[in-house]
């Protein structure tokens, strides 16, 4: 393995990638190093069926100010700017259009009450409505947004996204995963299959431990994911135990997709969408037919993706074949059969979906993005003040680490630091 570098990117995620690009622009040297033996972590497209199905990350939230629609135009990447298909209730679905805006409302005076919680209280869960006839509604939605009950939830960090957020949701037909890692820069040094196994400060910068030996550098960008971060699967120097509580403070929630194949004619319109029951906070919520692909992806996310978590994916076909027929009628269970299932909170390389800051730990995204000794740097969704939980703040954290890794060695080293960075004077 190569000995000196620039910069080390450990994690080959949307942030690894963004801090690649950034790195790229300006002729900086740089090796990534990815544990699995694939690029774009939480982004993941994977041929089902015939169809590019993402298993992560989906749409382009934010599309109208979001990194990865220039990237994904740059490169020849269709994007798709219609309406998503959560916004096209299925037409033959018999549930009560009363009790959905009933639903709604109280979803939205939920929202409304986090604006009010008092000083003393940073707990989502305290604005619920006692014994609200849609508590378990409002449960649900949480858990899709946050990957958590409203338990878990700083109310803080929850309306930062949610303030931040422009509502435009966008689609990557050929799916987000493949646009990721297609858009690794060919002038960094990848190494897949190479997890970290430690990182030490060195006199020039950080050596870098893996399993194929020992990278030296002037500085490592880390963008492995907080569960990973707050673990001990990668020994890190002395000193660093506040940004391990800070991403001990922001934990991964549970999301995990189920997706059925439509095997013969049904009445599922294409392009349109579903929600299980109201009075379940377990329930998912069903794109279906998108593309007009004979798929149907349920979406489960706290108490549902626990499910698949706890008891595997053969739980998690039975309880949406199950929600499916009591939505649409028992017959439709011999139209649809298994065809994946995801497992982000049982992978030791990731542990979860997208991190939610707990009550009254807001700000530890803003510590957990600190500089520790200006040799180790760190990105991540989970870093991001407000875009937290995308691929697109993903990037742009990854973005933020490499410029600061740049500053950092020029101060440091100057125009006497041999390679690319000393070359060009950036």
């Amino acid at each position: 393995m190569a000995s000196a570098f620039d910069v080390i990117i450990v994690g080959g995620g949307a942030a690894g990638i963004g801090a690649a690009r950034r790195l790229a622009a300006h002729g900086v040297s740089a090796m990534l190093l990815e544990g699995s033996s694939r690029l774009g972590g939480r982004a993941q497209t994977q041929d089902l069926a015939g169809y590019p199905l993402d298993l992560g990350c989906e749409w382009l939230h934010s599309g109208d100010r979001n990194a990865w629609v220039a990237i994904a135009e740059a490169s020849g990447f269709p994007v798709d700017r219609s309406d998503p298909p959560w916004t096209k209730a299925h037409p033959s679905l018999a549930d009560d259009k009363n009790d959905r805006q009933a639903a709604w409302r109280a979803y939205g005076g939920w929202e409304e009450r986090l604006r009010s919680l008092g000083s003393g209280s940073d707990r989502a869960s305290d604005a619920l409505e006692p014994d609200g006839p849609w508590n378990a509604y409002v449960r649900a939605i949480a858990g899709f947004m946050s990957g958590v009950a409203p338990e878990a939830i700083s109310a803080t960090d929850y309306l930062a996204y949610d303030d931040a957020s422009t509502g435009e949701n966008w689609h990557l037909p050929l799916g987000y995963g493949t646009l990721v890692a297609a858009s690794m820069p060919t002038s960094t040094t990848l190494r897949l299959a190479t997890p970290v196994e430690r990182i030490d400060l060195t006199a020039g910068g950080v050596a870098v431990t893996t399993r194929a030996g020992i990278v030296d550098a002037g500085a490592a960008i880390l963008t492995v994911s907080t569960a990973v971060l707050a673990g001990d699967a990668i020994r890190l120097p002395s000193g660093i135990d506040p940004w391990r509580e800070a991403a001990a403070a922001l934990p991964l929630g549970r999301n995990e997709k189920v997706f059925l194949e439509i095997g013969r004619d049904a009445a599922f319109e294409p392009d349109t969408h579903a929600y299980g029951s109201l009075h379940d906070a377990r329930s998912a919520a069903y794109s279906i037919r998108h593309n007009g692909w004979p798929v149907i992806g349920a979406f489960l996310g706290g108490d549902g993706a626990r499910i698949i978590e706890e008891e595997g994916p053969a739980a998690g076909f039975a309880y949406v074949s199950a929600e499916l027929s009591a939505l649409f009628g028992t017959d439709v269970a011999s139209a649809i059969r298994p065809l994946a299932a995801t497992a982000w909170s049982r992978m030791a390389s990731i542990g979860g979906a997208y991190s939610c800051a707990l009550p009254g730990r807001s700000g530890a995204r803003a510590q957990l993005a600190r500089p520790f000794e200006d040799r180790l740097f760190f990105a991540g969704e989970a870093t991001h003040p407000f875009d937290f939980t995308t691929a697109h703040g993903a990037h742009d954290s990854g973005q933020r680490a490499a410029d600061e890794a740049m500053a950092a060695l020029r101060d440091r080293d100057g125009l006497r630091r041999r390679g690319p960075l000393a070359a060009t004077g950036t």
